[in-house]
């Protein structure tokens, strides 16, 4: 891209700030990735913050990902020794063996406060991530209803809540930090594609161009399915001619036939990201 993708609001600085203060307070950390994009959703500051502290590593979004691939994944992180988990929080899918792999983790800490006498003492656990990666969904799966605010954009949660839930955890949700460069143009493309960047400082006509070419490339079968196109609609075409294409075939039409540009990387953004298109994986662990 001609420019790329920053975004580094001044309370993600605040919030870094915060999290070192309360690690003391933790006895595990809940690191949240989109099962869309592990990669480029690992915030790549957070295992410096953390330091020795546990963590589980925690695949969100499940129902809009790629589920072959999502098993990838998980097996991907295990083979490294992390302990990893795919949850949706709409469904519920996954969310008794996130608690497992807490108390997994914290076994043996578990057990000394057992033995001790200290029976049934709530675990504390910290959920961090990007910004839209679903903290405050998953927060309100556990606690059984919704104390947390969620809005389907990110930078909406600004300030630390404890949240008590049936579990025997405490949580603690931390508002969603981005980095200050993404080193890797790609990764700020699928962070954007995925709506972890606020659509109003990026040029959502371009994102919504690159969009097409790489659902193409990663889910052909669904992006011709849902936009009822062939092989041979598409043989040949670039970024801009496929999302002309399409705004065509939706009738996304201004005077004068031309395409409205804006109106059609809406849809396309919001179709993508709802799971219209299907369940797309922009990364599969054989890509690292």
């Amino acid at each position: 891209m001609a420019n790329p993708i920053q975004w580094f609001p001044g309370h993600m600085a605040k919030t870094k700030r915060i999290m070192r203060e309360c690690l003391p307070e933790v006895d595990v950390i809940l690191e949240l990735l989109d099962a869309r994009i592990p990669y480029s959703s690992k915030n790549p500051e957070i295992d410096g913050l953390i330091g020795e502290k546990p963590k589980v590593t925690v695949m969100t979004k499940a129902s809009l990902a790629n589920p072959e691939i999502s098993r990838a994944w998980v097996a991907y992180y295990r083979e490294r020794k992390v302990p990893a988990v795919l949850i949706d929080s709409t469904t519920g899918e996954g969310i008794q063996v996130l608690s497992a792999a807490v108390r997994e983790v914290l076994r043996e800490k578990l057990m000394r406060y057992e033995a001790k006498g200290m029976h049934g003492r709530r675990i504390k656990a910290m959920i961090v991530g990007i910004p839209n990666v679903g903290k405050s969904s998953l927060i309100n799966r556990l606690a059984g209803a919704k104390k947390a605010k969620v809005e389907d954009r990110p930078g909406v949660t600004l300030a630390k809540q404890w949240i008590p839930t049936d579990i025997g955890f405490d949580l603690l949700d931390m508002p969603g930090v981005l980095w200050p460069k993404f080193e890797d143009e790609r990764v700020g493309q699928n962070l954007a594609m995925t709506g972890a960047i606020r659509d109003q400082i990026l040029d959502t006509e371009e994102i919504a161009m690159l969009l097409c070419s790489r659902l193409l490339s990663v889910a052909p079968k669904e992006f011709l399915s849902r936009y009822k196109l062939t092989p041979e609609d598409t043989e040949g075409l670039d970024s801009y001619d496929l999302f002309e294409l399409i705004g065509r075939r939706r009738g996304l039409l201004v005077s004068g036939g031309e395409v409205n540009h804006a109106r059609c990387a809406e849809m396309l953004l919001d179709e993508f990201r709802g799971g219209k298109i299907g369940r797309i994986s922009l990364e599969a662990p054989k890509e690292k």
